[in-house]
């Protein structure tokens, strides 16, 4: 069976609809992008999915045990507060230093158990929010706008690095982008949402949609081609505008 299904899903917020009528899958192992402008209901589809968000209509349905680790889109540190990047991930869970140690070799960042968090470069610090969503080993890994802040060597390396993380882990990963010259070259299916599923399929598919040129004209090709030029290096670059604090 699929590790998530969305039948009919809608959420409201008193009388604004966000969603409705939404159907999707997330299989095991693929990469599935979620495209769509500000408040087309990219953010509400995952706390319904999280189980954050009550639908008023429709239901997701989640394979039985499935575990869930999930990227935020910021979240703050007080620049006051020292604490080692290893504290911080064991905040929240029972973990021991080699499952510390594994997360962050997993998401490309072994040599940061110790640095202090309010130390890390935006790019460090969202590898850092990564290990913490992997440290439990989850089957889907949720991603909301987790480049935020970053410029686009710096988003184009975290997104590599989320390639890895599908190819080592098998987990599926599922992700909320406006970096288009990024996730549709990293993805291996994408759905294009305005209220509602626009368009879906793979990259090439919804890149010539109609409904997704609509939203976002013609100008995605030259983009991608930019980002597979990068993808032939394996220069990881690092680039940041400071930790995740950017705005929505």
């Amino acid at each position: 069976m699929s590790l998530i299904t969305v039948e009919g899903l809608g959420i409201r917020y008193g009388s604004n609809t966000v969603l409705h009528g939404v159907n999707l899958t997330v299989e095991r192992g693929e990469i599935l992008t979620i495209v769509g402008p500000n408040g087309s209901g990219k953010t509400s589809l995952f706390k319904a999915i999280i189980g954050s968000e009550r639908p008023f209509a429709g239901r997701v349905v989640k394979a039985p045990g499935l575990k869930i680790g999930y990227v935020p889109q910021r979240l703050h540190i007080d620049r006051t507060l020292p604490i080692t990047v290893e504290r911080f991930l064991r905040l929240a869970e029972q973990v021991d230093r080699e499952a510390c140690k594994d997360a962050l070799e997993t998401a490309g960042v072994p040599n940061l158990l110790k640095s202090q968090m309010t130390s890390l470069s935006g790019g460090q610090f969202q590898r850092v929010l990564l290990a913490r969503a992997l440290i439990n080993q989850p089957d889907v890994l949720l991603l909301d706008e987790a480049t935020q802040g970053l410029d686009q060597p710096g988003s184009a390396a975290f997104y590599r690095q989320i390639e890895t993380v599908r190819n080592e882990t098998g987990c599926a990963i599922m992700m909320i982008s406006h970096e288009l010259h990024v996730v549709m070259a990293a993805s291996d299916r994408v759905i294009c949402l305005n209220g509602h599923v626009c368009c879906a399929g793979t990259p090439a598919v919804v890149a010539s949609a109609p409904e997704y040129r609509a939203l976002f004209g013609t100008g995605t090709g030259g983009a991608l081609a930019l980002y597979r030029h990068d993808h032939d290096h394996e220069h990881d670059h690092d680039h940041d505008h400071g930790p995740s604090e950017a705005a929505e």
